[in-house]
């Protein structure tokens, strides 16, 4: 259904008393402010849509059609509509305002129509104040794309979109996953049950097991300690006295269901692991035909991928990113998933680290900084916080990475130092993914030299300005 959308043909209404309310919100006229006449027009052949749930306003260029805005539906058919009335008014290019999942059906189909779609942040459009209705948005977003003003949202090529979102649907499994171990933590608190405190992971053998006999009616503690692991840290008498508590049934119902819907959770893991196993082996092989021998060294993840991540990320990529101190197979399955592979699509590592909100903010005015923190942009990249969760790992490790870490920590805090390994590691990703360049870490003594080389020579350079001289103290003789 489409309807069209002139608001200079509707009926006028005989004027009413107004509240004050009603006088600050009323409807004000609805021609956009006009463009400066020096703008040159790019874009001849644009078109604006302003998208919503139930309805899409479509504003096209003055002259291709009577009505050049209209309004239509959110059904298929009405999608169809627009890509139709878009085709015979000429417009070639559309771009639309990435409202929350609402304009992914649009522009996947006017994607396969043929059309140049492009997605804009909402932060990048500026509605005049106190001039704001769904008329005026899709004029608006028309005008500003006519004359080329808008910037299009980075969206990677269908194959990377499809992993993306099996992904994405693997985190949200994962998330919900987590919160039945809450639930489970709650209802065995409220039984005064001990065992996540003499445990460290109630959702591994020992705890699973423990729980299990919970359920089918076992109350003795010793008999329920008996089903410790040999690799548990503390022993059966300790795991006993955890387990002497008040047996109430409406708290074992509680425990029943969250272990029943941590299971159901997990038995979806399996499920979209094997989706995104499947869809991995459909990229090209750029391996070479080379295998990456196991890797033994970084401890795996409880919420690691059930297959062989790290082997079929090389064969899509061709470098081995689990080399990189911190990342593990699930944090290289995400950033890829996010960015693609295609690195060339941000000009420089600095662009890409921008794009990733990793960088300062920069606020100047007239020279001067008006920010002393220069933090960095909010911003719901996945990619970013998987980068910043690998980051903060490496604050304790023995390596050229974890070495900065600490230094920029010792500067900076933690917060701003979690950041700036982050954006390292983004600088790393980007190198190997784009010239191919293999990761090599020389070891934290090597960068504590090199960091103590680089202060040596800023010393002797600031003591030369000052006419100073720079002496090295001798070595102090070492104690028998």
């Amino acid at each position: 259904m489409t309807a069209a959308c002139d608001p200079s043909n509707s009926p006028k209404k005989k004027p009413r008393k107004r509240s004050r309310k009603s006088k600050a919100s009323r409807s004000l006229p609805v021609d956009t402010p006009p463009m400066p006449a020096e703008l040159k027009q790019v874009n001849l052949n644009a078109a604006g849509i302003d998208l919503g749930a139930t309805v899409h306003f479509v504003c096209v260029p003055q002259g291709r059609d009577p009505q050049p805005v209209r309004s239509f539906g959110a059904f298929t058919a009405d999608l169809e509509a627009i890509a139709d009335w878009l085709s015979q008014c000429g417009v070639t290019t559309v771009a639309m305002e990435a409202t929350g999942v609402y304009w992914i059906p649009l522009f996947e189909l006017l994607e396969r129509r043929g059309f140049e779609v492009t997605l804009v942040e909402p932060s990048r459009l500026k509605h005049v104040p106190g001039r704001k209705s769904d008329v005026l948005d899709c004029q608006w977003i028309q005008q500003l794309h006519t004359f080329g003003l808008l910037c299009g949202s980075f969206r990677p090529e269908d194959a990377i979109c499809v992993l993306r979102t099996f992904v994405r649907q693997r985190e949200t499994l994962v998330r919900s996953a987590s919160r039945c171990v809450q639930h489970m933590q709650k209802a065995l608190t409220q039984m005064n049950l001990k065992l996540q405190h003499v445990l460290s992971d109630i959702t591994g053998v020992t705890g699973m097991a423990i729980l299990s006999a919970i359920l089918a009616g076992e109350r003795d503690p010793r008999r329920l300690a008996k089903l410790r692991n040999e690799k548990c840290h503390n022993d059966e008498a300790t795991i006993a006295l955890a387990l002497q508590g008040n047996w109430r049934e409406d708290h074992l119902f509680a425990l029943k269901q969250a272990v029943d819907a941590y299971a159901f959770y997990l038995r979806q893991l399996v499920e979209v692991d094997e989706k995104i196993e499947e869809h991995l082996k459909t990229f090209e092989d750029n391996s070479q035909g080379k295998s990456l021998p196991p890797q033994t060294s970084k401890k795996k993840r409880a919420s690691a991928p059930g297959f062989d991540a790290r082997n079929l990320l090389y064969r899509m990529t061709g470098m081995d990113l689990t080399t990189v101190d911190g990342l593990q197979a699930s944090t290289v399955l995400m950033v890829v998933a996010e960015t693609g592979l295609d690195m060339s699509r941000w000009p420089t590592e600095k662009h890409f680290a921008s794009w990733l909100t990793l960088c300062p903010g920069v606020n100047k005015t007239g020279g001067r900084s008006q920010s002393k923190n220069g933090r960095t942009r909010r911003s719901s990249n996945r990619a970013a916080a998987a980068l910043r969760v690998a980051s903060a790992t490496l604050l304790r490790a023995e390596c050229a990475l974890g070495a900065f870490a600490r230094r920029m920590r010792a500067r900076l805090g933690a917060p701003k130092a979690i950041t700036a390994t982050a954006h390292k590691l983004a600088i790393i990703i980007y190198n190997m993914l784009k010239y191919g360049k293999a990761y090599v870490d020389r070891g934290g003594d090597y960068y504590e030299q090199q960091y103590r080389a680089t202060m040596v020579k800023n010393l002797r350079r600031r003591a030369t300005q000052l006419g100073l001289e720079l002496l090295e103290a001798p070595a102090e003789p070492t104690a028998v």
